[in-house]
């Protein structure tokens, strides 16, 4: 059992490299991720005899250089791939002969798993599964989907991706890639930050998995500011985790949260890759103005030092970027809390024909609605609110609200 916990956790750590390396010597994705499977399961019927090795990752790469130069030998159409991949088989220790290699494989890898060309949740799916190394039951286990069809999702995503390039993307689509990418891994932080359907209110592996990724990236990419930015929203946000759900597991609102449970260490990381976001970008872009809105409750060490006309502030320069319903509704909040609920009421009542079924939409409106005294209308959202979430949890407080009318 201990070697096979080894196993697992080095799995984890080293499956997006090796899976990176070998996408660049075969050209496929889905080949590349079968070599792996092939070593990890080769690595599971040796080590428990002949114990883990001193480098584990350099030892799967070498399994599986191995069983690609055997594939390729009985195909003698694919012959060609036998010079690509080296006559000589390295020793273990010649992996770390490729250190230029490395981040080359990921950065390609992040983009490749990301592709413009794949539909958001297959994006999702290929992402966890090839740079997350996580496995399609837990996949979704996460995402409170059927395995079959998660699998199916993995299927065609690599299907789709036969014959695209592995090669990071010229300079003229690295934008438009790139925040496909960001797009992805912030979706994954979201579902674990409040999880949209099941019966818990926050998944933290969901979380620290995104988190990991960013952190990735941050790596593969540190001038991008952008990419510093995600990473200081997600370490800001997370920082909060342990308040958000009380004993019993229901929710708690940011304003009830026991500050003193704020992870500071998180908080800390945030600010620096804020920090570092704002010296490479000069102004923050959308995830970094995000992140400066996540700091400004962080400073405050009560909810009622908090600086709202600092976030309504805030929220309009992002809604100058990002012209969209949900960001003007995160600005009410904020109008709400620094200004008084009727100036955030008129900007709330516009949004409700695109945002009508938003259930976030009807909680802020009966929030502004109760606050102004308003306990039939405000009742009237709330339980809206509660036949739309798909969360237990949240829905149990919904319904709460809806009796009440507070």
């Amino acid at each position: 059992m201990d070697v096979k916990r080894t196993v697992d956790a080095v799995w984890r750590m080293e499956s997006a490299r090796l899976i990176a390396g070998l996408a660049r010597m075969t050209h496929d994705v889905g080949l590349a991720e079968e070599l792996a499977q092939d070593a990890l399961v080769s690595a599971l019927e040796q080590w428990p005899q002949s114990g883990v090795p001193d480098n584990p990752g350099a030892w799967l790469m070498a399994v599986a250089k191995r069983r690609a130069i055997d594939l390729f030998r009985r195909n003698a159409v694919l012959e060609r791939k036998i010079v690509e991949l080296g006559h000589a088989l390295p020793e273990a220790e010649d992996f770390a002969f490729e250190p230029d290699h490395i981040e080359d494989d990921l950065l390609r890898l992040v983009f490749i798993s990301c592709h413009p060309v794949l539909p958001t949740q297959s994006r999702v799916a290929l992402t966890l599964r090839l740079l997350g190394g996580l496995s399609t039951e837990e996949i979704a286990r996460a995402f409170l989907a059927q395995e079959p069809t998660v699998a199916q999702r993995i299927v065609r995503a690599k299907k789709s991706l036969v014959g695209v390039p592995f090669e990071p993307p010229a300079a003229s689509e690295r934008p438009e890639r790139l925040a496909s990418v960001l797009e992805v891994i912030y979706l994954i932080f979201n579902e674990g930050y409040s999880a949209t359907a099941g019966d818990d209110w926050i998944r933290p592996s969901l979380c620290e998995e995104a988190m990991r990724l960013g952190r990735i990236l941050a790596g593969l990419m540190p001038d991008e500011p952008e990419v510093h930015g995600l990473v200081a929203l997600m370490e800001l946000q997370a920082s909060r985790l342990r308040a958000r759900t009380g004993p019993d597991g229901q929710p708690i609102l940011l304003l009830d949260q026991n500050r003193a449970l704020w992870d500071r260490v998180l908080i800390k990381r945030g600010r620096t890759a804020l920090e570092r976001a704002a010296k490479l970008g000069g102004t923050l872009g959308p995830y970094g103005l995000q992140a400066a809105i996540a700091a400004c409750h962080a400073r405050a060490l009560t909810a009622g030092e908090t600086d709202w006309a600092q976030i309504a502030d805030i929220y309009e320069q992002l809604a100058k970027l990002m012209p969209t319903p949900v960001i003007e509704l995160n600005r009410a909040v904020a109008v709400s809390m620094a200004f008084g609920p009727q100036t955030a009421l008129e900007i709330v009542e516009p949004l409700a024909e695109s945002l009508s079924d938003y259930h976030p939409f009807h909680v802020v409106r009966g929030d502004l609605l109760a606050k102004l005294g308003r306990v039939a209308d405000a009742r009237s959202s709330f339980a809206r609110a509660a036949e739309l979430t798909r969360n237990t949890r949240e829905r149990d407080v919904l319904l709460e609200r809806a009796r009440t009318g507070r």
